[in-house]
């Protein structure tokens, strides 16, 4: 049963529809910005700035909101997925940071952030998003943590060697790791849950590589813009499906 606060909480129900919704998120995030910074030959920089503007705006209408509102969350969670995309890239490939350097970075970023969030508000909240403090730790921490994600992708199928199916397969098992902890152990909630955030972004990742790289890279050499709107039409049918099913199930209570 819902309480006042589950009502009024400003992101949806941490159940299995919402990591298959984020991991078709963090996969757009990859074909998407991969679309507008190379298939459109637009390059990282542009790229990143187009996303960021991107994210801003869709971040102003889901603080502006005053309960969840789908449309405003998951099309924020795209921004943060795409922008993270092109803002990886840049650093690993236009500075020259390299993968290893800039997921140390990004992961001690996202470490930083959860420390400051614990102790700014006292808790690290996760399933129950209602005031501003919260809200805005929360999206900063999904934009850093998508940004690692990518790297952490890009790692493990170029300088690990597994391939974006190797990759695809590494992740699936750890985050399965983290589902086990999470039905097993006891260890803390916030933090299995930014884990399995973190683990699903490389996960789209290789899978978005996988099927739009170039067979030679061993890609599957689909359109980037037409795998995007596919996965694009996927993800809004699981969005309106999964609320169809809560509010019928909220009306049979």
């Amino acid at each position: 049963m819902k309480t006042a606060a589950d009502a009024l909480s400003k992101v949806p129900e941490v159940t299995f529809a919402f990591w298959v919704i984020k991991i078709l998120a963090t996969t757009l995030g990859e074909t998407g910005g991969d679309a507008l910074s190379m298939q459109l030959n637009l390059g990282y920089l542009v790229a990143t700035l187009i996303f960021l503007a991107f994210f801003v705006v869709t971040v102003t209408a889901q603080v502006a909101a005053k309960r969840f509102h789908p449309l405003f969350y998951w099309a924020c969670v795209v921004a943060t997925t795409t922008v993270g995309t092109t803002t990886s890239d840049y650093f690993d490939r236009t500075l020259g940071l390299g993968y290893v350097k800039s997921s140390a970075i990004l992961l001690a970023g996202v470490i930083l952030m959860l420390a400051v969030w614990k102790r700014v508000t006292g808790t690290i909240a996760v399933d129950r998003i209602t005031s501003r403090s919260n809200e805005g730790f929360y999206w900063v921490t999904i934009l850093i943590s998508n940004t690692l994600g990518t790297a952490l992708g890009d790692f493990t199928a170029d300088d690990l060697g597994a391939g974006f199916e190797g990759g695809a397969l590494i992740f699936a098992g750890l985050i399965a790791l983290v589902a086990a902890l999470h039905a097993f152990s006891k260890v803390p909630t916030a933090i299995l849950f930014w884990a399995a955030y973190v683990l699903t972004r490389p996960l789209g990742a290789t899978v978005g590589d996988l099927i739009t790289k170039p067979v030679d890279h061993g890609g599957l050499n689909m359109n980037r813009i037409t795998a995007s709107l596919v996965i694009l039409a996927a993800m809004a049918a699981a969005v309106w499906f999964t609320e169809r099913r809560q509010a019928r199930a909220a009306r049979a209570v």
